[in-house]
């Protein structure tokens, strides 16, 4: 059962030492991967690894934001979600582009490294996915995190049948499809957080009224 059922619980993540535990993990974790991603992706020639890696470092720096607000009161922690979900529409933005400069080049991608690398990703992301579920049900940066876990997950599979494509066709387009389909996700989730933040500040200098 979620140790959080509902925003009015939201404080107890900040005082909760399993959920501390749990971003030091997720950090260190996403941190390291965000190497052997990138070197995956340069090996590979592969625009949707590049892609991930670059998220990975994205998560590991959002993770240590967590850290730093998790005793803090709502609206600081409004505040450091707001930061990271326009940092995750940044990433997507980064991600269409560079998808469709691929793309435009027709470079084709080397789909076995591309597919080994996904899945050690896939299993990294799964684990932090793992420790961070109880958590997802509270305040916008708790929330975010837990998109952040999700939406890498989904992305690792991605890039596996991305990599399968690849394989398949001897083309380069499903490497191209899935970077783009990760940007829309990255979009898509920073529309959420964001929205979740400006709704709990709003809230928050509400009540300071």
């Amino acid at each position: 059962m979620s140790t959080c059922c509902n925003n009015t619980c939201a404080d107890a993540g900040g005082q909760n030492p399993r959920y501390r535990r749990a971003l030091w993990i997720a950090l260190i974790i996403n941190a390291l991967m965000f190497g052997v991603e990138f070197a995956g992706g340069v090996v590979a020639g592969s625009v949707s690894l590049l892609a991930d890696a670059i998220d990975f470092a994205g998560d590991a720096a959002n993770y240590g934001l967590s850290l730093a607000v998790l005793s803090m009161g709502l609206v600081w922690r409004a505040r450091a979600a707001l930061v990271k979900g326009l940092s995750m529409g940044a990433y997507g933005v980064f991600v269409l582009g560079k998808a469709a400069w691929t793309a435009h080049a027709g470079a084709v991608p080397e789909p076995l490294t591309m597919g080994a690398v996904a899945l050690l990703a896939l299993l990294a992301n799964l684990a932090v996915a793992a420790m961070l579920y109880a958590f997802r049900d509270g305040d916008a940066n708790m929330r975010s995190v837990w998109l952040c876990s999700r939406n890498d997950a989904i992305g690792n599979l991605a890039v596996m049948l991305a990599a399968a494509g690849v394989f398949g066709s001897g083309a380069g387009w499903p490497d191209w499809v899935v970077a783009i389909v990760m940007g829309g996700l990255a979009l898509s989730a920073a529309y959420a957080v964001v929205a979740q933040a400006r709704s709990e500040l709003a809230s928050t200098a509400h009540t300071r009224r």
